[in-house]
Protein backbone atom coordinates (compact mmCIF):
# COMPACT_ATOMS: atom_id res chain seq x y z
CA UNK A 1 0.00 0.00 0.00
CA UNK A 2 1.39 3.24 -0.65
CA UNK A 3 0.94 6.18 1.30
CA UNK A 4 1.92 9.73 0.62
CA UNK A 5 2.40 12.03 3.37
CA UNK A 6 1.13 15.53 2.20
CA UNK A 7 2.53 18.88 3.01
CA UNK A 8 2.02 22.80 1.87
CA UNK A 9 4.41 25.44 1.78
CA UNK A 10 4.94 26.51 5.63
CA UNK A 11 3.00 29.80 6.68
CA UNK A 12 4.68 33.24 7.58
CA UNK A 13 2.93 35.60 8.91
CA UNK A 14 3.02 39.39 9.06
CA UNK A 15 0.82 40.26 11.78
CA UNK A 16 1.93 42.51 14.07
CA UNK A 17 3.18 40.52 16.99
CA UNK A 18 3.15 37.65 14.75
CA UNK A 19 5.87 38.65 12.30
CA UNK A 20 8.11 36.01 10.63
CA UNK A 21 6.19 33.33 12.54
CA UNK A 22 6.81 30.32 10.17
CA UNK A 23 5.24 26.88 10.74
CA UNK A 24 8.48 24.85 8.74
CA UNK A 25 10.44 23.63 11.61
CA UNK A 26 7.62 22.08 13.58
CA UNK A 27 6.36 20.63 10.26
CA UNK A 28 9.90 18.78 9.07
CA UNK A 29 10.25 17.62 12.28
CA UNK A 30 6.42 16.14 12.04
CA UNK A 31 6.79 14.72 8.65
CA UNK A 32 10.39 13.23 10.01
CA UNK A 33 8.60 11.28 12.31
CA UNK A 34 5.52 10.59 10.51
CA UNK A 35 7.68 8.95 7.46
CA UNK A 36 9.80 6.91 10.36
CA UNK A 37 6.50 5.30 11.56
CA UNK A 38 4.77 4.52 8.33
CA UNK A 39 7.57 3.35 6.03
CA UNK A 40 7.55 0.25 9.09
CA UNK A 41 4.28 -0.86 7.08
CA UNK A 42 3.81 0.98 3.85
CA UNK A 43 5.42 2.48 1.11
CA UNK A 44 5.66 5.66 2.00
CA UNK A 45 6.74 9.24 -0.07
CA UNK A 46 6.68 12.98 0.42
CA UNK A 47 4.57 15.23 -1.52
CA UNK A 48 4.62 19.31 -1.39
CA UNK A 49 1.06 20.69 -2.47
CA UNK A 50 0.93 22.32 -4.99
CA UNK A 51 -1.16 23.20 -8.66
CA UNK A 52 -0.15 20.04 -9.76
CA UNK A 53 -0.95 17.62 -6.55
CA UNK A 54 -3.63 15.30 -8.51
CA UNK A 55 -1.37 14.64 -11.53
CA UNK A 56 1.47 14.17 -8.25
CA UNK A 57 -0.47 11.61 -6.67
CA UNK A 58 -2.13 9.91 -9.73
CA UNK A 59 1.35 9.47 -11.25
CA UNK A 60 3.00 7.38 -7.87
CA UNK A 61 -0.37 5.26 -7.83
CA UNK A 62 -1.12 6.45 -3.99
CA UNK A 63 -3.48 4.79 -2.39
CA UNK A 64 -4.32 7.11 1.36
CA UNK A 65 -3.05 10.37 1.36
CA UNK A 66 -1.81 11.44 4.91
CA UNK A 67 -2.90 14.83 4.81
CA UNK A 68 -0.87 17.92 7.29
CA UNK A 69 -1.93 20.62 4.83
CA UNK A 70 -3.41 24.02 6.91
CA UNK A 71 -3.61 26.17 3.63
CA UNK A 72 -2.23 29.28 3.24
CA UNK A 73 -4.97 31.60 2.61
CA UNK A 74 -8.45 31.76 2.90
CA UNK A 75 -11.90 31.54 4.90
CA UNK A 76 -11.57 28.15 4.58
CA UNK A 77 -8.21 27.29 3.83
CA UNK A 78 -8.12 24.00 5.75
CA UNK A 79 -10.94 22.65 3.77
CA UNK A 80 -9.23 23.22 0.34
CA UNK A 81 -6.90 20.01 -0.10
CA UNK A 82 -9.33 17.64 0.77
CA UNK A 83 -11.96 19.51 -1.39
CA UNK A 84 -9.19 18.60 -4.24
CA UNK A 85 -8.79 15.01 -2.81
CA UNK A 86 -12.50 14.41 -2.97
CA UNK A 87 -12.89 15.46 -6.68
CA UNK A 88 -10.02 13.26 -7.95
CA UNK A 89 -11.61 10.36 -5.38
CA UNK A 90 -7.78 10.36 -3.74
CA UNK A 91 -8.61 9.23 -0.16
CA UNK A 92 -6.93 11.06 2.83
CA UNK A 93 -7.23 11.15 6.61
CA UNK A 94 -8.44 13.66 8.91
CA UNK A 95 -11.75 15.24 8.90
CA UNK A 96 -13.70 16.59 5.24
CA UNK A 97 -14.27 19.66 3.59
CA UNK A 98 -17.42 20.21 6.01
CA UNK A 99 -15.48 19.26 9.12
CA UNK A 100 -12.59 21.24 8.88
CA UNK A 101 -14.50 24.48 7.40
CA UNK A 102 -17.05 24.46 10.62
CA UNK A 103 -14.29 23.63 13.05
CA UNK A 104 -12.30 26.54 11.74
CA UNK A 105 -15.00 28.95 11.41
CA UNK A 106 -15.50 29.48 15.31
CA UNK A 107 -18.72 31.73 14.33
CA UNK A 108 -20.18 28.65 12.80
CA UNK A 109 -18.76 25.92 14.96
CA UNK A 110 -20.39 28.28 18.13
CA UNK A 111 -23.77 28.05 16.58
CA UNK A 112 -23.68 24.31 15.87
CA UNK A 113 -22.39 23.78 19.53
CA UNK A 114 -25.52 26.03 20.89
CA UNK A 115 -27.96 23.71 18.56
CA UNK A 116 -26.69 20.72 20.01
CA UNK A 117 -26.98 21.40 23.74
CA UNK A 118 -23.47 21.63 24.66
CA UNK A 119 -21.97 23.74 26.57
CA UNK A 120 -19.51 26.93 24.70
CA UNK A 121 -18.84 30.65 25.90
CA UNK A 122 -22.04 33.34 25.07
CA UNK A 123 -20.36 35.21 22.07
CA UNK A 124 -20.88 37.35 19.51
CA UNK A 125 -20.35 38.28 15.76
CA UNK A 126 -18.29 42.05 15.22
CA UNK A 127 -18.73 42.83 11.47
CA UNK A 128 -18.49 46.99 12.60
CA UNK A 129 -18.43 49.14 15.82
CA UNK A 130 -22.02 49.55 16.19
CA UNK A 131 -22.36 45.48 16.52
CA UNK A 132 -20.94 46.31 20.02
CA UNK A 133 -24.51 47.52 21.01
CA UNK A 134 -25.90 44.14 20.95
CA UNK A 135 -23.46 43.25 24.16
CA UNK A 136 -25.59 44.44 26.84
CA UNK A 137 -29.09 42.59 25.02
CA UNK A 138 -27.11 39.61 24.71
CA UNK A 139 -25.91 40.00 28.62
CA UNK A 140 -22.59 39.39 28.21
CA UNK A 141 -20.21 40.36 31.38
CA UNK A 142 -16.67 41.76 31.25
CA UNK A 143 -14.09 40.89 30.63
CA UNK A 144 -14.70 39.34 27.03
CA UNK A 145 -11.62 37.94 24.57
CA UNK A 146 -11.45 38.92 20.93
CA UNK A 147 -10.22 36.58 18.07
CA UNK A 148 -9.97 36.33 14.83
CA UNK A 149 -13.12 34.05 13.75
CA UNK A 150 -10.71 31.87 11.28
CA UNK A 151 -7.75 31.76 12.67
CA UNK A 152 -5.83 28.55 14.65
CA UNK A 153 -3.29 28.06 16.62
CA UNK A 154 -3.06 30.60 19.07
CA UNK A 155 -2.99 33.31 15.82
CA UNK A 156 -5.04 36.86 16.76
CA UNK A 157 -5.34 35.55 20.41
CA UNK A 158 -3.10 37.96 22.90
CA UNK A 159 -3.04 39.18 25.81
CA UNK A 160 -4.45 42.68 25.07
CA UNK A 161 -7.83 40.28 23.65
CA UNK A 162 -9.11 39.89 26.94
CA UNK A 163 -10.47 43.41 28.14
CA UNK A 164 -12.18 44.94 30.97
CA UNK A 165 -14.21 47.58 29.62
CA UNK A 166 -16.39 48.81 26.87
CA UNK A 167 -13.51 52.11 25.81
CA UNK A 168 -10.74 49.04 25.48
CA UNK A 169 -13.33 46.60 23.79
CA UNK A 170 -14.00 49.25 21.11
CA UNK A 171 -10.79 50.13 20.77
CA UNK A 172 -9.64 46.42 20.24
CA UNK A 173 -12.01 45.70 18.10
CA UNK A 174 -11.42 48.02 15.38
CA UNK A 175 -7.78 46.71 15.34
CA UNK A 176 -8.61 43.56 14.79
CA UNK A 177 -10.91 44.22 11.74
CA UNK A 178 -8.28 46.00 10.00
CA UNK A 179 -6.06 42.67 10.20
CA UNK A 180 -8.67 39.78 10.27
CA UNK A 181 -11.32 39.02 8.05
CA UNK A 182 -14.70 40.05 9.46
CA UNK A 183 -16.83 39.19 11.60
CA UNK A 184 -14.49 39.15 15.10
CA UNK A 185 -15.36 36.92 17.37
CA UNK A 186 -16.45 38.81 21.01
CA UNK A 187 -17.12 35.34 23.74
CA UNK A 188 -17.77 35.22 27.08
CA UNK A 189 -14.16 34.65 29.15
CA UNK A 190 -14.65 31.34 31.00
CA UNK A 191 -12.87 31.85 34.34
CA UNK A 192 -11.32 28.20 35.45
CA UNK A 193 -9.42 25.04 34.81
CA UNK A 194 -8.44 24.80 30.95
CA UNK A 195 -8.27 20.96 29.64
CA UNK A 196 -7.71 19.38 25.75
CA UNK A 197 -9.14 16.39 24.77
CA UNK A 198 -7.89 13.94 22.30
CA UNK A 199 -10.00 12.30 20.39
CA UNK A 200 -9.80 9.32 17.74
CA UNK A 201 -12.29 7.53 15.20
CA UNK A 202 -15.70 7.82 13.53
CA UNK A 203 -19.56 8.40 14.51
CA UNK A 204 -20.45 6.16 17.58
CA UNK A 205 -16.33 4.28 18.27
CA UNK A 206 -14.51 6.72 19.17
CA UNK A 207 -11.69 6.45 21.61
CA UNK A 208 -11.09 9.57 24.59
CA UNK A 209 -7.31 9.37 24.79
CA UNK A 210 -5.66 10.90 28.16
CA UNK A 211 -6.95 14.43 29.23
CA UNK A 212 -4.56 17.18 29.43
CA UNK A 213 -4.57 19.80 32.07
CA UNK A 214 -3.19 23.01 30.76
CA UNK A 215 -2.40 25.55 34.09
CA UNK A 216 -1.43 28.83 34.01
CA UNK A 217 -0.45 29.15 37.65
CA UNK A 218 3.05 29.96 37.40
CA UNK A 219 2.67 32.75 35.04
CA UNK A 220 4.63 35.86 36.38
CA UNK A 221 1.86 38.27 37.88
CA UNK A 222 0.59 40.91 35.43
CA UNK A 223 0.22 38.41 32.90
CA UNK A 224 -3.82 36.74 31.96
CA UNK A 225 -4.10 33.36 32.57
CA UNK A 226 -5.23 31.86 29.41
CA UNK A 227 -3.09 30.31 26.37
CA UNK A 228 -2.40 33.81 24.57
CA UNK A 229 -0.06 34.27 21.44
CA UNK A 230 2.59 35.75 24.15
CA UNK A 231 2.11 32.85 26.61
CA UNK A 232 2.76 30.32 23.70
CA UNK A 233 5.74 31.83 22.23
CA UNK A 234 7.24 33.38 25.52
CA UNK A 235 6.20 31.20 28.99
CA UNK A 236 6.31 27.78 27.53
CA UNK A 237 8.78 26.88 30.28
CA UNK A 238 5.95 28.64 33.04
CA UNK A 239 3.15 26.18 31.15
CA UNK A 240 2.44 23.06 32.99
CA UNK A 241 1.02 20.68 31.60
CA UNK A 242 -0.70 17.60 33.27
CA UNK A 243 -1.56 14.42 31.76
CA UNK A 244 -3.46 11.99 32.69
CA UNK A 245 -5.34 15.74 33.92
CA UNK A 246 -5.88 15.01 37.49
CA UNK A 247 -9.70 14.67 37.85
CA UNK A 248 -12.53 13.28 39.86
CA UNK A 249 -14.42 10.54 37.74
CA UNK A 250 -17.75 11.99 37.40
CA UNK A 251 -16.03 15.42 36.20
CA UNK A 252 -14.25 13.27 33.52
CA UNK A 253 -16.67 11.66 32.06
CA UNK A 254 -18.20 14.50 31.97
CA UNK A 255 -15.61 15.97 29.87
CA UNK A 256 -15.30 13.04 27.97
CA UNK A 257 -18.88 12.94 26.98
CA UNK A 258 -19.39 16.72 26.32
CA UNK A 259 -15.83 17.04 23.84
CA UNK A 260 -17.41 13.03 22.06
CA UNK A 261 -20.32 15.54 21.04
CA UNK A 262 -18.72 18.24 19.74
CA UNK A 263 -16.44 16.54 18.03
CA UNK A 264 -19.77 14.34 16.11
CA UNK A 265 -21.74 17.73 15.84
CA UNK A 266 -19.01 19.43 13.69
CA UNK A 267 -18.67 16.07 11.33
CA UNK A 268 -15.06 15.08 12.56
CA UNK A 269 -13.23 12.40 11.14
CA UNK A 270 -10.19 10.31 12.32
CA UNK A 271 -8.78 12.38 14.82
CA UNK A 272 -9.02 15.66 16.43
CA UNK A 273 -8.36 18.11 19.48
CA UNK A 274 -11.29 19.89 21.91
CA UNK A 275 -10.61 22.59 24.01
CA UNK A 276 -12.63 22.62 27.06
CA UNK A 277 -12.83 25.08 30.09
CA UNK A 278 -14.67 24.28 33.46
CA UNK A 279 -16.91 26.30 35.32
CA UNK A 280 -18.92 25.22 38.32
CA UNK A 281 -18.36 21.65 37.36
CA UNK A 282 -19.80 22.30 33.48
CA UNK A 283 -17.31 21.70 30.58
CA UNK A 284 -17.75 24.53 28.19
CA UNK A 285 -16.36 23.52 24.70
CA UNK A 286 -14.09 26.67 23.16
CA UNK A 287 -12.99 25.37 20.11
CA UNK A 288 -11.70 22.22 18.40
CA UNK A 289 -8.38 21.67 16.25
CA UNK A 290 -9.76 19.40 13.71
CA UNK A 291 -6.02 18.97 12.26
CA UNK A 292 -4.00 19.35 15.67
CA UNK A 293 -0.37 19.00 15.20
CA UNK A 294 1.67 15.26 15.12
CA UNK A 295 5.38 16.31 16.46
CA UNK A 296 6.18 13.43 18.34
CA UNK A 297 6.50 14.56 22.14
CA UNK A 298 5.72 17.73 21.56
CA UNK A 299 2.50 18.71 19.99
CA UNK A 300 -0.60 17.68 22.60
CA UNK A 301 -2.36 14.62 21.26
CA UNK A 302 1.24 12.93 20.86
CA UNK A 303 1.83 13.60 24.67
CA UNK A 304 -1.47 12.09 25.37
CA UNK A 305 -0.76 9.17 23.64
CA UNK A 306 2.59 8.75 25.05
CA UNK A 307 0.97 8.61 28.36
CA UNK A 308 -1.08 5.46 27.61
CA UNK A 309 -0.72 2.18 25.61
CA UNK A 310 -0.77 3.21 22.38
CA UNK A 311 2.13 5.30 21.85
CA UNK A 312 2.98 7.45 19.21
CA UNK A 313 3.52 4.83 16.72
CA UNK A 314 0.25 3.38 17.93
CA UNK A 315 -1.26 6.99 17.07
CA UNK A 316 -0.15 7.11 13.19
CA UNK A 317 -1.10 3.77 12.72
CA UNK A 318 -4.59 4.31 14.39
CA UNK A 319 -5.31 7.48 12.32
CA UNK A 320 -4.28 5.47 9.07
CA UNK A 321 -6.74 2.51 10.51
CA UNK A 322 -9.60 4.72 10.91
CA UNK A 323 -9.13 6.34 7.43
CA UNK A 324 -8.78 2.89 6.12
CA UNK A 325 -12.09 1.34 7.96
CA UNK A 326 -14.40 4.70 7.13
CA UNK A 327 -13.46 4.18 3.19
CA UNK A 328 -14.33 0.48 3.56
CA UNK A 329 -18.08 1.74 5.00
CA UNK A 330 -18.42 3.77 2.08
CA UNK A 331 -19.09 3.95 -1.57
CA UNK A 332 -18.28 7.42 -2.31
CA UNK A 333 -15.02 7.11 -3.23
CA UNK A 334 -12.63 3.98 -4.20
CA UNK A 335 -12.50 1.77 -1.53
CA UNK A 336 -8.63 1.43 -0.70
Amino acid sequence: MKIAILVDEPRVSYLPGEEGLSEDLQKRKTVKNLKEVLSKRFECSLIKADKDIISKLQKKNINLVFNLCNGIRGETKQAQIPAILEFAGIPYTGSSILGHTLALNKNYACKVFKGSDIPTPEFLCIYGKDDLMQLRDRKIKFPVLIKPCDEGSGRGIHQDSLVYDFRSLNRKVQQELRLYNPPIMLTEYIKGREFTVGILGNGNNLEVLPIIEISFEALPDGLAKFYSFEVKSNYADKTIFRCPAPLDNELKINIEKTAKKAYNALNLRDYARVDIRVKNDTPYVLEINSLPGLQKGYSDITKMAGACKLGYEGLIFKIVENAINRYKQTSEQKVI
